[in-house]
C-alpha cells in the first residue's frame, strides 16, 4: 500500500495535468497551498486569485475526477479556495492599512448596446459598431456582458483564453481590439446561473481586473431585456450612452420601449436606436421586401424623443459572418451592408458630438 507521502506526491503530479486560466497548469500557477485528508476525505486547499466562480467549479470538478479516478478509495474530494489578498493601489510600501484607491478606466467612452428582448441582432450590431469605430480611426475595446449566452467570442472567431497575470486578465486582440467574454471562462455548454451579487461582481471584475489599455470606446453588449447587468454598470463607472436594438415590427418596439425605460431609469442616455433587420434585397431580382415591416424604429424614436442611428438590412452575408467568426468581413471594401454598418457609427459619433458640446468646456482649476 502506498504510503501518504507517495500519495500526496501522486495527486500533486494529476493537479499538474489541470490547465488554469492563462495556460499554466494549476502546480506551475501556484494554485495548489496545500492538502490534507483522513481515512476517505481529502481536502485541496487552493489559493483564489480573484477567479469567478465559473471557473472555479469547473476546476473543482476536475479536481474531484482526477483524484477519484487514480484513488476510488477516496470517497470525498473538496477544494477550498483561499482569498488572495488585493493589493492596495498606489499606497506606499508596508502600508497595508491604507484605503485602495477607486478602480479607474483610462477609457473616454463606454457605450453600452441592449435589446427589449433577444433575437433581434443585438451581440452583431454591438459587434459591428466596434468594428465601425475602429474603422473610424478609433481605439475600441468589446466587453461581452451578455453572461448568459455570450457570443462575441465567436462571432470574432476568438479560441484563446483570456490568460491571467498581475491578478488581471489580458484580455484577447482581434483586429487590434481587446476583448472580455464569459465566454473564455466558462464551456460553451455550461449554463450561468447567477443572482445579483454575482453578476455585480462580474462586471466589476470585466471592468476592472481586465488590462483594457487606453481606449476611445468600450462597446458593452448587454443580456437582452431589463436587469442587474444594467444596474450594475451605470453603479460603477459613467455610461456616456446606451445603443438599442430593434426589429420594425411593433412586437418587437413593445419590448425595446422597456429597454429605453430601464436605461431612463437608471440614467444612461440613450444616444439612440438602430432598426436591425430594416428590410430585405433580393440579391437575383434586386426587389426591396420589408419582412418585418419598415419604419416602426424611426417612428418610435421620434414618438420618444431619442435619436435614430439608422437602418441595417437583413442581409445574409452578416448572418454569414457572424456565424463564420469573420464579421470582420462585414467591411471590406464592396460589402453590401459596409456603408449602412458605418453611417450608424458615424450617427452615434454625431450624438456624442452634440452632447459634448452641449455640456461646454471643462475648466480646470490649479491651484498656484
Amino acid at each position: 500500500m502506498a504510503s501518504g507521502q507517495e500519495i500526496e506526491k501522486a495527486i500533486v503530479g494529476l493537479l499538474g495535468g489541470i490547465q488554469a486560466p492563462g495556460g499554466q497548469s494549476l502546480v506551475d500557477a501556484g494554485i495548489i497551498v496545500s492538502m490534507r485528508g483522513g481515512g476517505d476525505r481529502l481536502t485541496i486547499t487552493c489559493r483564489n486569485p480573484g477567479w469567478p466562480d465559473p471557473i472555479r467549479d469547473r476546476i473543482d470538478r476536475q479536481i474531484a475526477a482526477v483524484v477519484q479516478s487514480a484513488f476510488p478509495q477516496i470517497a470525498q474530494v473538496a477544494v477550498d479556495w483561499r482569498a488572495e489578498p488585493v493589493p492596495t493601489q498606489n499606497a506606499p510600501p508596508g502600508n497595508a492599512g491604507a484605503a485602495a484607491t477607486p478602480p479607474s478606466l483610462d477609457v473616454r467612452h463606454v457605450i453600452a448596446v441592449g435589446s427589449g428582448k433577444g433575437g433581434v441582432g443585438k451581440s452583431t450590431m454591438a459587434a459591428s459598431l466596434a468594428y465601425a469605430l475602429s474603422h473610424r480611426g478609433h481605439r475600441v475595446g468589446i466587453m461581452d456582458a451578455d453572461v448568459y449566452g455570450p457570443s462575441i467570442p465567436h462571432m470574432l472567431g476568438i479560441d484563446a483564453p483570456a490568460r491571467v497575470a498581475d491578478n488581471k486578465y489580458q484580455p484577447p486582440l482581434v483586429d487590434g481590439m481587446p476583448v472580455m467574454s464569459m465566454g473564455f471562462l466558462v464551456p460553451a455548454e455550461q449554463a450561468v446561473i447567477w443572482r445579483g451579487p454575482m453578476l455585480h461582481k462580474a462586471v466589476s471584475d470585466f471592468l476592472f481586473r481586465v488590462d483594457w489599455g487606453p481606449l476611445d470606446f468600450l462597446v458593452v453588449d448587454l443580456p437582452p431585456g431589463t436587469g442587474d447587468i444594467v444596474i450594475s454598470l451605470s453603479q460603477q463607472m459613467p455610461v456616456s450612452g446606451g445603443v438599442i436594438v430593434c426589429t420594425p415590427q411593433e412586437v418587437a418596439l413593445l419590448d425595446a420601449r422597456k429597454a429605453l425605460s430601464m436605461l431612463r431609469t437608471v440614467k444612461i442616455p440613450c444616444l439612440g436606436i438602430i432598426e436591425n433587420m430594416s428590410y430585405f434585397i433580393d440579391p437575383v431580382t434586386g426587389n426591396r421586401s420589408d419582412i418585418f415591416g419598415h419604419g416602426g424604429a424611426e417612428r418610435w424614436a421620434a414618438d420618444a424623443g431619442v435619436p435614430f442611428l439608422g437602418r441595417i438590412p437583413l442581409d445574409m452575408s452578416i448572418r454569414q459572418h457572424g456565424d463564420q467568426g469573420n464579421v470582420r468581413d462585414n467591411f471590406r471594401a464592396g460589402a453590401s451592408s459596409r456603408d449602412s454598418l458605418l453611417q450608424v457609427a458615424d450617427q452615434l459619433l454625431l450624438q456624442l458630438a452634440d452632447r459634448e458640446q452641449a455640456a461646454g468646456p471643462t475648466i480646470e482649476i490649479v491651484e498656484g
